[in-house]
This record gives C-alpha cells, structure tokens and sequence, in this order.
C-alpha cells in the first residue's frame, strides 16, 4: 500500500511540475520584457567583481556551516557597515552600496559582507538550520568574529532584513550598547505569507516542486534543471520594473541562478513561518532607515509601512517605480538614503554630507 501511495504522489507531482512549466514559460515571456527592453546600457562597463579586490575570509557558524566573508577598510574606522542580503541573492547584491560607501566616506568606515548560509560561496546548511532564528545567529557570529569592537550599522535586504531582526532578537544589549543604526530594505517583519511572496509560495510551480521534494526525491534529483526552471523565473520577474540594463539584468539573473535549488527549497518553509516582531522594540529607539519599492511583488510596501510604524525614529523611504531590488536598480536614492542614516546616527555630520555632496 505505502509503494503504491508513494507513487501516486509521485506521479501527482510530476504532473504538478510539468503542468506548471506552462505558467512558468509564460513568466518567462512576460519578464523578458522587463529584463531586457531596448534601452541603453548604462552598467555595461560597470565591474561587478569589484567585491573580489576586497580581503576574503570565511567564519565558522555556531553549527559548523562555513560562511563566505569579504571586507574594506581598516580596524580603526570610525564604523562598521554589516551588509546581509536576501533570499537566493549573494553579498554582490550590494555591489554599489559597497562601492558608493568606499568611494564617499574612504576610512572613516569599514565594510563587511557575508553569504548567507546555502548562498553564494557559504556552505551547505542542514535543512533544519534553514531558519531566520538561525540566520539572525549566523550574523551575531559573523559581527563576533569580523566586527568585536566599535559602532556598527546593519543593513539587510529582504531575508536578510529579516535576519537582523533575528539577531536583535536575540541580542539586545549588542544593540543597546554597539548598534547606531539599522537599514531595513524590502523586508517585513511578519505576515509575508499575507501577501507578496506569499502568493508566490502558493503558485502551483511551487507546490508541484515541493510535493516532489518530499514523495519522489529521485525526481527532484534527475530533474534538478526543470525544478530550476520552475522557481527561478517568478525571482527573475519580481527583481525589477520597467527599464533596466541588460547587464544589471545578467548580473542578477546570473546571482539568482547560482543559488542551489536545494538552498531554495529550504528556506521557503523560513520564509513562510518568518516572525521576528518581537524584535521591533530593540529598534525603537535606534535610527532606523526603511526602505521599499511600491511595485515589489515579493513583499509589498504596506510591509514597510507596518514596520515604520513600530519604529519611533524611522525614515520611510518609498520609491514609486521600484520592485524588490532597489539597491540595484535605484542605487542613487538606496546610496543617498544610507548617507543619511550615518547622519542620524552621528557617524557624519552635516558639513561631511555638503562636502561629499560638492566634491
């Protein structure tokens, strides 16, 4: 009975895949429009391995997963920025937050990325360590080892937003005693299954590969490309809107497509269960910058909204044509905006924002 069973469900969900790569080709097709409209190149010299210059490292988590590291700057600054990007992106996601902060404050900051567990050059997790408690530990680790003294700042985009919610959560004299501000980008704090991405969970693509995952394994892995195929087309869609460079557009399609599919998969359940509202009142008080897109299909702007509202020294950014990768596509308003929070928080001063901005 339980063989038969098996491949019922089995049968269910490779009809479940293949019934959903219409939907998916559709995607596709209406991306495509998106991703590479007949305008002018602005990136195409654009060096997106600028990260690549910058001392690598790797930090051990607290479950032995090893985590990718990168760092600018010197140990006497008067600042660290802690980047932690989102879901199925990698530390290159901040390419031009890494480069403007550089170029704009030189050695009075330093500069620390990480790949998230499962992304980018980081190892593979368990997949009862894909969590955003697990997360939020993983960036306390990485602050631990990279980043032991001195004021920082932390900016997450996404899970990654999420993520340092995780860590206040958990570490809230961290935050009362060392933390001078935090950069929310495109994040929530609860109900993303509401709406946004949680719709996206419960698209039929996702379901099938999903139902695949857990009742015919040998499917999953004979069939890895088409579950890629599959998941990767509605992240593809959702990144941006309206007219973007075709070389911003690889440089992200490629990110996307480097995260295994297996790192996706389980995260997806995180993602789902994800509430880190008990975090909001280690935030209140601190400068806060939150940051969205009002066409961002992955986490809607009201989300912003919610978290603004929570947060009693918060500057709520809204960008009107933006979907889920401001820090991408609009660079400029994402870049000035974090200029201003290391205002607020006493990092520069007025004369150091006119002189930047003059020179």
């Amino acid at each position: 009975m339980k063989p038969r069973t098996t491949l019922l469900r089995g049968g269910l969900a490779t009809a479940g895949v293949v019934g959903a790569m219409a939907g998916v080709h559709a995607l596709r097709r209406a991306g495509a429009k998106v991703l590479w409209p007949p305008v002018r190149d602005e990136y195409r010299d654009e060096n997106f391995a600028l990260i690549d210059l910058d001392r690598a490292g790797e930090v051990i988590a607290d479950d032995g997963v090893c985590l990718a590291t990168r760092e600018w700057g010197t140990g006497d600054a008067e600042a660290t920025v802690v980047f932690v990007h989102g879901f199925c992106n990698s530390m290159e996601s901040f390419h031009f937050q890494r480069r403007h902060l550089a170029q704009r404050w030189g050695s009075r900051l330093r500069l620390v990325l990480f790949d998230l567990r499962g992304h980018g050059r980081s190892g593979t997790p368990e997949t009862d360590s894909c969590t955003v408690n697990q997360l939020g530990r993983d960036l306390l680790t990485v602050i631990d080892a990279k980043a032991p003294r001195g004021p920082l700042i932390l900016v997450g985009h996404s899970l990654g937003g999420m993520a340092v919610l995780a860590a206040a959560a958990h570490a809230g004299d961290l935050f009362a005693q060392r933390v001078r501000a935090v950069a929310l980008l495109s994040t929530a704090a609860a109900e993303v299954t509401s709406a946004g991405i949680g719709q996206l969970l419960r698209n039929p693509a996702i379901d099938g590969f999903r139902l695949a995952v857990h009742t015919a394994p040998a499917l999953v892995q004979a069939g890895r490309v088409t579950a890629r195929h599959i998941i990767t087309p509605i992240l593809h869609v959702s990144s941006f809107h309206g007219p973007v460079s075709p070389t911003l557009s690889r440089f992200t399609t490629m990110m996307i497509d480097r995260t295994p599919v297996e790192t996706v998969v389980k995260f997806l359940k995180a993602i789902e269960l994800h509430d880190e509202a008990a975090a909001l009142p280690v935030l209140r008080d601190l400068p806060v910058l939150v940051l969205g897109g009002i066409r961002d299909l992955v986490i809607p702007f009201r989300n912003s909204r919610a978290l603004a509202r929570e947060l009693a020294d918060c500057e709520l950014v809204r960008l009107p044509e933006c979907a889920h990768m401001p820090q991408l596509q609009y660079p400029d308003e994402t870049n000035a905006a974090l200029d201003r929070l290391l205002l607020r928080a006493g990092v520069v001063g007025e004369d150091d924002l006119s002189e930047a901005a003059g020179g």
